[in-house]
């Protein structure tokens, strides 16, 4: 058994500083020890694969990251790991406990993934190391990982086993303050006319926009439409990954804090990951406007019909501690309020009804995922 500040000082020392996960019994004397200790920032994500989406935002804006779960909620990363950080090349550094190891009694809903994580790890092409509990391993396992990463470009975790850190008290918790929220306008408000389409909505968006404003388009044709409107470095096309835009927006936008973050998001994608609009409001970035188009239809698969035209997002966003909403059904509102919401503090939502279809032809990003992001993170770093 180790103490959980003898994990900690070398993983700060490694910069190994921005950490999102979510908790297991296993993992909370060092996930209290991150929340203790000042050098870390620590973000609690409403699930595991938000906080792979919040991880990876955080080192396109230069930080070196660290994803903590249950077995259980590996079964969430899923999906983010092999779309995104496999084809983005983006390491990550996965601290992943073990319920249910064969041979330790557990309760009846980890004993399956307690006997595949390893096998589930291999299978993703992550690889994965012992996680050290003894103080003599800790230096030499991180090393390891850290090499590994370096060298792949790709997560690695740690498996820790029960029992392998002493207990941590928490002392440091601050809970997050509820802002008051402004309505630009409603739907009540706004004329509603012939929806506008994805991409004229693309086209006010980049015609409003600073040129200092990073813009992250969500998966499917919202990215497409967006890169055969202008494929510009600032732009990342989130090419895998569905609902995770708006986490990667937010691990981005609470570390490039000097620079306007625009994530273009869709009413499906929204509501697969409804609890990062719940993330957003508790981190509150002031820097970050998320642009909903809700076209109430999964588009890029045949239009199947979401549940969107029962959702107010507005309203779930201000619920959430957002701190400027507005929903609308016209272009010339949308632009109205775009303009409003560049100069305020966020983070800020804004709500437009599009209909469904798309451009033709409609253009797909001939540029490589790596290469999105190389020069993204570039993009990143320049004054503003």
């Amino acid at each position: 058994m180790i103490h959980a500040e003898q994990f900690a000082k070398p993983l700060e020392a490694a910069a190994h500083t921005f950490v999102s996960g979510v908790p297991c019994s296993y993992l909370r004397p060092l996930i209290n020890r991150i929340i203790n200790s000042p050098k870390f920032d620590y973000v609690g994500a409403a699930s595991e694969g938000e906080a792979i989406g919040i991880c990876l935002g955080a080192y396109l804006a230069g930080r070196k990251t660290v994803s903590l779960c249950q077995n259980s909620g590996l079964g969430n990363m899923v999906n983010p790991l092999s779309s995104l950080n496999f084809p983005f090349k983006i390491p990550n550094l996965l601290i992943v406990t073990q319920r249910g190891e064969p041979g330790h009694p557990d309760e009846p809903q980890h004993e399956l993934m307690g006997s595949i994580t390893h096998r589930l790890l291999e299978t993703m092409g992550i690889e994965h190391l012992p996680f050290p509990d003894e103080i003599d391993e800790i230096e030499a396992t991180l090393a390891k990982a850290i090499r590994i990463m370096n060298d792949t470009k790709q997560p690695v975790a740690l498996i820790m086993r029960k029992g392998s850190v002493g207990p941590e008290k928490l002392n440091r918790q601050q809970p997050a303050s509820r802002i008051k929220t402004t309505w630009l306008q409603s739907l009540e408000n706004s004329e509603v006319s012939t929806p506008p389409s994805r991409f004229e909505a693309i086209e006010s968006i980049l015609k409003l926009s600073p040129e200092s404003a990073a813009i992250i388009a969500t998966t499917g044709k919202t990215g497409r439409e967006l890169y055969t409107a202008a494929d510009r470095e600032q732009h990342l096309y989130v090419v895998g990954g569905m609902g995770t835009a708006s986490g990667i927006a937010l691990g981005v936008a609470l570390n490039a804090k000097d620079r306007p973050i625009v994530v273009i998001d869709g009413d499906g994608a929204a509501l697969m990951k409804l609890g990062t609009f719940a993330t957003i409001g508790a981190q509150a970035p002031t820097n970050l406007i998320h642009i909903l188009l809700d076209n109430e239809v999964h588009d890029s698969t045949g239009a199947q019909a979401t549940v969107a035209n029962t959702t107010r997002f507005a309203g779930i966003a201000a619920a959430a501690n957002y701190r400027n909403v507005a929903e609308v059904h016209n272009l010339a509102d949308f632009e109205n309020c775009l303009q409003q919401l560049y100069p305020l503090q966020g983070p800020s939502l804004l709500h437009l009804k599009i209909r469904p279809g798309s451009i033709d032809p409609l253009g797909r990003p001939k540029i490589t995922p790596e290469a999105v992001k190389e020069r993204f993170m570039a993009f990143l770093k320049k004054p503003c």
